[in-house]
């Protein structure tokens, strides 16, 4: 179609035993200029971008994968150039951007690499791939008529962003830092979100004939684009503020806005469906027969231009690009040269320690990973969560019901080889991306490419332009030979600063479907088991063999589905001897390497390679397309035996988690815990009404984003979920939702407060503004009502749990003041955001949300909070103890209670996860409950359904 935003693949996805038409879509966005000179701005608006494309193909974008290029982040501030801000400063500032936006809006980021080489600190890499879905029944693309009319949905307009698009081209002077932050767009997550509920709306998005988002150009572009024939008023256009021209009006790119073509009968309905999810819609342009594009504002035409112009795209040009032959050895497999002089022991320690190769875990895990309850395989695998994963999977998204079908994405790029041959290089940046997606038991010759190219500022020399022509025909030929499509992705070409320019850069991103139960993990997982390298097919001069590389990919495919390869991982930068030992690091497994082992086996960045754990009763035959190389077998002692030399497997975690300790910390001050004694006396009250099917009322505020996730959980639970969007646009709305917040309560047995960012998790304590909001008479008076004359119930989970702390609904049971001496939840140990699976036990049964559980029992639950350290006096412990209202504890999958970041992750008092009220019937946890699934989280131990929803529901039966 004409849409253009996003590839959209036609797939059927099963739910419950019936097939359903979905489109999935995708697509990749940068944002390397912005984010150099404004961090955290440039990478938050890098993704709100890049879920903006496939949303304004109605399509609900489920999960993102970030891949960034940048300078060494240890380097001491005074190495820093002229003109540029310190590459930690860029690179911290970069990932709180991003992780913001993405945990504000609810998007799981299921893949995060940082890729260090001393040519991005001429401007830094920031690219947002995302995945998304919708059911081919709500996207009606048709052909605007004249009269049809265009509605400006979400945000309003504003000066910021005007020369975003043009300046993501410009060279970086020394005084682009100064001179350029107006250009940098301002995301605002919490207004995406509305409009992704919108539009997942069957009844909304079957109006919509035709969208465009706002990015670059503005109206300009976005409504522009739209028709052949338009009449603009940009006196329509909503504005932040007054003031503003009709050029900025039609060039600004402010963000979170959508055009959409309606036929003119709709608009009406639909700007009433906009409104119930808290979202201005506005008309601002008609359709016209003529084919000009006029721009009116204060009663004068300012634009008045013929289609036919406009569809010239501008004049032609030419570049000579002339492609010179690699010089010298192969980077691909050469050993790095810091450890060639190394004994083997010593060389495999320096190796894990590599900036290219040492553990990101303090930056990944400032993502939430696991939101929207489709998440597969959680980024890093294994019972200590230290083995990272090769793709991301995650279910595809339904509101209702779940499906098997699932999407896996990877990426491909290793700036090394594209250094020594741009032409090689994208070759195998393809192969890469292909061979991630076969290690997670997932098929590459069904996939879809992206790409995204970024390369020094070319001028007029046809050796500069020699390296993109090269990397394009190497990404081509790859393609060719495996018979793969891609889609177009998005290029840069201004990455330069003075005589510094970025490395020959073509990132490959692979896009395939398959099942969840056929997903596999890269942890190792058995004592005992054989680990064999199955090299990538090539031809004398090291290129890809590619009519023998289907076969091998072919070949992977049938051992996984055969549960002949257990686990798989794929060599990259610091060789299979990194790759064994990140395997081995998830479930602290030792090894013992092959002796007959090469250095170039074990350290050269063989790209494409898969590393495979074979069940012990497998023989492949050595003359077979994948020719088995043996690498050497798992051991259960925690400890490395290579070069004739034992190592401890805590040196070799050491080694490669301590790097990037200082840039992304991942440890904190311990706090003394101990196991609280369990109290297992169960509540005998009950409910003044019983139903089979509760109501559950789900209030969504400015910032929550699970409320779709917990309606979803309370539904398979057999109740029966409402969510109730908070409107706060005008003193009518905040009106409007008092009245129907409280009608809806006194209707309903369950609230639930889900979690997210209110109010964008604002300054000095999470859930201050739906404390603020619950503290109104009225609403008080229908809770009151609730908890005292109804015996209902209340469930808050994150954000939800901090607001019925502000209520004093925890601990004492009822709205009350609170003060210095109650329990609290602050920020964690750590200092950052944390997101990944906790181990918890359950301590206390009194809660009727715990009807179906028993004491001692242990879940491994999703955590993703800021603010989740419970804070509480030694008086106020005793007393929560005493009354049985501690209910959960973090621990170990042992269901022992221990001190460390890694098991106590948020440094909680007494490791305390969830409390209750004195009577049980109110229940706050930080651990995401709601993200239970089946085949969720595959690659982390532990039994991840705590049941408290159905617990909930069984109460009232």
């Amino acid at each position: 179609s004409e849409e253009i935003n996003a590839c959209s693949i036609k797939v059927k996805a099963q739910y419950a035993g019936k097939e359903r038409d979905m489109l999935v879509m995708f697509k990749n966005e940068t944002h390397n200029h912005p984010t150099e000179i404004e961090p955290f701005g440039g990478a938050a608006t890098c993704l709100g971008g890049a879920i903006r494309d496939p949303l304004s193909g109605r399509a609900y974008v489920y999960q993102a994968m970030r891949v960034t290029g940048s300078g060494d982040p240890t380097a001491a501030p005074s190495e820093t150039l002229p003109g540029k801000l310190p590459q930690k400063k860029i690179t911290t500032g970069a990932a709180a951007g991003y992780s913001s936006y993405g945990n504000q809006i609810g998007l799981a980021t299921g893949q995060v690499t940082e890729l260090y080489d001393a040519g991005y600190a001429a401007k830094r890499m920031e690219i947002g791939a995302v995945v998304g879905a919708s059911p081919k029944a709500n996207v009606r693309r048709e052909a605007p008529a004249a009269g049809d009319v265009i509605v400006l949905l979400g945000g309003a307009t504003g000066r910021d962003g005007i020369g975003g698009a043009t300046g993501s081209s410009k060279a970086h002077t020394e005084d682009s830092v100064e001179d350029c932050g107006a250009e940098v767009q301002k995301g605002n997550p919490p207004t995406e979100r509305k409009l992704q509920r919108l539009f997942r709306n069957p009844e909304a998005a079957q109006l919509i004939k035709r969208c465009n988002d706002f990015g670059a150009g503005g109206v300009c572009v976005a409504i522009g684009e739209l028709a052949a024939g338009l009449k603009i008023d940009l006196n329509a256009v909503p504005k932040k503020y007054e003031g503003l021209d009709g050029t900025e009006l039609a060039i600004s790119e402010s963000q979170e806005r959508m055009a959409v073509v309606l036929d003119k009968a709709d608009v009406e309905k639909f700007q009433l469906m906009a409104m119930e999810e808290n979202l201005d819609a506005c008309a601002v342009a008609v359709v016209t027969e003529k084919p000009r594009l006029r721009m009116t504002w204060r009663e004068d035409m300012i634009v008045d231009l013929s289609r036919e112009f406009l569809d010239t795209n501008g004049v032609t040009q030419n570049a000579d690009a002339y492609i010179t032959a690699p010089v010298g050895e192969s980077y691909r497999d050469s050993v790095p040269s810091c450890l060639k002089d190394e004994a083997l022991p010593q060389a495999f320690l320096k190796n894990l320690a590599r900036l290219e190769v040492c553990s990101q875990k303090g930056l990944v895990e400032r993502f939430d990973s696991s939101i929207g309850a489709g998440t597969v395989l959680m980024p890093y695998a294994g019972e200590f969560q230290l083995t990272p994963e090769e793709a991301m999977v995650a279910r595809i998204p339904l509101e209702k019901g779940e499906t098997t079908d699932a999407t896996a994405m990877s990426y491909g790029y290793i700036p090394g080889i594209m250094k020594y041959s741009p032409f090689m290089g994208a070759a195998y940046s393809v192969v890469e991306s292909l061979s991630k997606l076969s290690a997670v038991g997932a098929n590459p010759l069904k996939a879809r490419l992206t790409f995204q190219e970024y390369f020094e500022r070319l001028h007029k020399e046809p050796k500069r332009w020699g390296k993109p022509a090269a990397a394009l025909l190497g990404a081509l030929t790859a393609q060719l030979g495996l018979k793969i499509p891609s889609i177009g992705g998005k290029d840069s070409m201004s990455g330069s600063f003075e005589s510094l320019d970025v490395p020959p850069t073509l990132v490959s991103f692979a896009v395939t479907m398959t099942k969840t139960k056929k997903v596999i993990s890269a942890a190792m997982k058995k004592v005992g088991s054989r680990v064999v390298l199955f090299p990538v097919p090539a031809d004398k001069d090291g290129m890809p063999d590619w009519e023998k590389l289907r076969e091998y990919y072919k070949e992977i495919l049938l051992r996984i589905e055969a549960k002949e390869i257990i686990s798989a991982s794929v060599v990259k930068e610091g060789g299979a001897a990194a790759a064994v030992a990140k395997m081995c690091f998830g479930n602290k497994l030792g090894f013992k390497f092959n002796d007959n082992l090469t250095r170039e086996d074990l350290f050269s960045p063989r790209s494409g390679a898969i590393v495979a754990e074979l069940s012990s009763e497998v023989a492949i035959d050595e003359n077979s397309v994948l020719s088995p190389k043996y690498v050497g077998v798992v051991r259960a002692e925690e400890e490395i035996e290579i070069g004739g030399e034992v190592l401890r497997l805590e040196d070799a975690l050491s080694a490669w988690s301590g790097t990037l300790e200082k840039t992304f910390p991942t440890k904190a001050p311990e706090n003394p815990v101990d196991d609280i004694p369990f109290f297992t006396q169960r509540t005998g009250g009950a409910p003044s009404v019983r139903t089979a099917k509760p109501r559950v009322l789900i209030p969504a505020f400015p910032g929550t984003n699970c409320e779709v996730d917990s309606a979803r959980a309370f539904e398979r639970a057999g109740a029966k979920a409402e969510i109730l969007v908070v409107r706060n646009l005008s003193a009518g709305d905040i009106e409007y939702t008092i009245d129907r917040l409280e009608t809806k309560i006194r209707e309903a047995q369950i609230v639930m407060l889900p979690g997210g960012f209110s109010a964008g998790d604002e300054p000095e304590g999470s859930g201050k503004f739906i404390a603020t909001a619950f503290r109104n008479p009225r609403i008080a008076e229908a809770i009151t009502e609730l908890l005292e004359r109804r015996d209902g119930l209340m469930l808050g989970i994150c954000n939800g749990f901090q607001a019925l702390i502000k209520l004093g609904l925890l601990p004492h049971g009822k709205i009350t003041d609170i003060n210095e001496k109650d329990p609290t939840l602050t920020f964690n140990s750590l200092g950052r955001h944390i997101s990944k699976m906790a181990y918890t036990k359950v301590v206390s049964v009194k809660s009727p949300w715990l009807a179906l559980a028993n004491t001692g029992d242990v879940h491994a639950v999703p955590i993703s909070h800021g603010e989740g350290r419970f804070v509480a006096d030694e008086g106020a412990m005793e007393k929560l103890i005493k009354n049985g209202q501690i209910a959960t504890q973090y621990c170990n999958l042992a269901g022992d209670v221990r001190s460390g970041i890694e098991w106590n992750p948020n440094g909680s008092v007494l490791a305390v996860e969830g409390i209750t009220s004195p009577d049980g019937r109110i229940l706050g946890k930080m651990g995401h409950s709601e993200r239970a699934g089946k085949h969720l989280y595959k690659n982390v131990p532990g039994e991840k359904d705590q049941r408290i929803f159905e617990s909930g529901v069984k109460y009232f039966l």
